[in-house]
């Protein structure tokens, strides 16, 4: 019986967990506040001792996940509708560096260390931190960085030069298989289609991967043998 109970507790807890993340929003570990962080551990661990809690009751676990996530979506609206409360619910930037100058005491404020920060600075491709305009430190924990206006990679209109739109490439055939609806909002036709592969000397059937931008087509037929050395080493 009490095995039966872990598995009805277990998909109840999946189902409670699955609606919770609707409610809160999807967001990548990087996008994190301290506030999203603290209350996706404790819906866990609740979710969690659920699940192997044979004597306890269900609805109190529901309850407290239910408490937690309305909490969660209560303060995000807050957030949303008054400046000084989302500063307060989950902090706000904070400058690290700016105009050549480095703020010491913004890095006690921030609790991040100077060897820290150049190792942000190196994986931002700052190897040299006078190529830094400003630097900031944003809620989620991750730095920002403005390079140096010299440093900045040139734009096409900086250089007076005239570029084509460029369009975003659609899947249009996966695996040996077209794909109708793609193939229809990328502007190309099931004639065109197949007219530009039998130029190409392929079928649609030896294909694993074909892609459209409206003007270029990107066939990659099935390779049936498997690299299998590590390119690595």
């Amino acid at each position: 019986m009490s095995i039966l109970k872990v598995v009805i507790a277990s998909v109840i807890s999946l189902a409670v967990l699955f609606f919770s993340t609707k409610i809160i929003g999807n967001k990548q570990m990087s996008q994190l506040n301290m506030f999203d962080y603290i209350n996706g551990i404790t819906i866990g661990s609740i979710a969690a001792d659920m699940t192997t809690d044979t004597e306890g009751s269900l609805i109190r676990h529901i309850i407290a996940m239910a408490i937690y996530t309305a909490a969660n979506a209560l303060i995000a609206y807050i957030g949303t509708k008054s400046i000084h409360a989302r500063r307060f619910l989950t902090g706000k930037s904070i400058i690290l560096m700016d105009k050549g100058m480095i703020y010491n005491d913004n890095f006690r404020t921030a609790k991040i260390d100077l060897n820290e920060f150049l190792t942000q600075c190196r994986i931002k491709g700052f190897f040299d931190i006078s190529e830094i305009e400003t630097a900031v430190l944003e809620q989620n924990g991750m730095i920002s960085f403005l390079p140096r206006a010299e440093t900045r990679p040139a734009a096409a209109e900086a250089l007076n030069i005239s570029v084509k739109s460029s369009r975003p490439y659609y899947c249009i055939i996966s695996d040996g298989n077209i794909l109708e609806e793609n193939l229809k909002e990328s502007g190309m036709s099931i004639d065109k289609l197949h007219n530009s592969l039998r130029g190409k000397n392929i079928t649609v059937d030896d294909i694993f991967a074909a892609m459209y931008d409206g003007e270029n087509l990107l066939v990659f037929p099935k390779q049936y043998k498997a690299v299998k050395n590590d390119i690595s080493q």
